[in-house]
């Protein structure tokens, strides 16, 4: 059979199997839906909190107005003890509580300098960091205006003198990235391609699982194991690639998300990338010849990929097991480049190191070559074999 045949074979395997179309039409489009559905509000806003106000004056109802006021907080519950709010945060009810302490107004007054203290769930850290920088922000604009009213008393009539001595040195901190703090742009960034490489590889051996059921791995490449590989694999290499840059016009075309570097730099990343990861779905199955201990290796291999990225925790902070199993990650690589040229506007040449990471890959491609040239070889001995006993009883007669 040529390559054309085989293509066209392919093309019937395809439309007969349900769950390759799926994998490749549908759930793609559906998991990038959910995915961004889920962090389409894009900053987390109103985060509950409580307040023990133990001291029921005119300035700890004001501190109390100054977190509602806070975006990401909002005030939903007044306890009248610490210990009912410590329940309310134990059960999940509220994210922190505040205790404002008794005489706060009179020991502020006095320059005695009360403290307010506050507890949060740092279980939740994206949550418990958001909480606190809110607490901080809102106490520390309270603060301020306390310190220039007192300011103003004694003695400085001018609001912006009595400023200027409540807060002697302001900070201008700019984001560079992400100015708008969009969580879904953070996450959802790097969540599709971690899926994208598990639909890749987990595709991979369901297409040539395929074989194994219609003809048997053996049957199929005993006879041009490289021809019959690349039939298969090729298809497949044309739809992960496009499924790719749906994604990216999706996130940075659809939703436009800003965009600094090369789309061709992305999308020939991409190409690396779907390569190496048909390679490693190859191999897997090959050496296993059972899908479902393939598919098994397969969520072993894959399904950690988001955690390893170096997205929510720093890669360089990791430790050195952990920065070799993400080593062995190809969508760890092509992050860095999708990361280099969305955020930083990277050149080719600053990307040249990452993607020479993402193509030593393509070396699993001579072994899934070696292992399809081995069972081939072996079909066909198999079959001489079983011709020569066929024949043998006629040649003693």
């Amino acid at each position: 059979m040529t390559l054309r045949s085989q293509l066209i074979r392919e093309w019937h395997i395809w439309r007969s199997e349900a769950w390759l179309k799926a994998m490749t039409l549908w759930i793609p489009a559906l998991l990038f839906i959910v995915v961004w559905a889920i962090f389409s509000g894009g900053i987390a806003r109103d985060l509950s909190i409580g307040v023990v106000d133990l001291d029921h004056s005119r300035l700890s109802r004001q501190l109390t107005r100054y977190y509602d006021a806070s975006p990401a907080l909002a005030v939903t519950e007044q306890f009248t003890t610490v210990d009912k709010g410590s329940a309310a945060l134990r059960n999940g009810d509220i994210y922190a509580l505040v205790v404002l302490p008794s005489k706060l107004e009179e020991n502020t007054m006095l320059g005695r300098s009360p403290q307010v203290t506050a507890f949060y769930n740092s279980q939740f850290i994206l949550v418990g960091k958001l909480v606190n920088s809110a607490l901080l922000q809102a106490q520390g604009t309270f603060t301020a205006g306390v310190d220039t009213l007192k300011n103003m008393v004694g003695g400085s009539p001018v609001p912006l003198q009595a400023l200027g001595q409540a807060v002697p040195v302001r900070s201008q901190i700019t984001p560079l990235y992400n100015t708008s703090s969009d969580y879904g742009q953070f996450l959802v960034s790097a969540a599709i391609p971690a899926m994208w490489q598990i639909i890749m590889v987990a595709t991979t051996v369901l297409a040539m699982a395929a074989e194994l059921r219609q003809q048997g791995v053996g049957r199929w490449l005993a006879k041009a194991p490289i021809r019959n590989l690349v039939a298969k694999l090729l298809p497949y290499t044309g739809l992960f690639w496009l499924q790719g840059a749906a994604f990216m016009i999706g996130m940075y075309l659809w939703q436009a998300w800003p965009m600094h570097g090369s789309w061709g730099i992305v999308l020939f990343a991409q190409f690396l990338t779907v390569v190496a990861c048909q390679a490693i779905g190859a191999l897997l199955f090959l050496v296993t010849l059972d899908a479902t201990r393939a598919m098994s290796m397969v969520a072993g291999f894959t399904a950690p990929a988001f955690a390893f990225m170096g997205i929510t925790f720093p890669a360089s902070d990791m430790p050195l097991l952990a920065q070799i199993w993400r080593a062995l990650l190809p969508i760890s690589h092509y992050i860095e480049v999708q990361v280099m040229q969305v955020s930083y506007g990277a050149s080719l040449a600053a990307c040249l190191p990452t993607l020479a990471g993402i193509f030593a890959f393509w070396i699993v491609l001579v072994l899934v070559a070696l292992k399809a040239k081995a069972i081939g070889h072996s079909e066909l001995k198999l079959e001489g074999n079983a011709e020569l006993n066929h024949h043998s009883p006629e040649v003693k007669s």
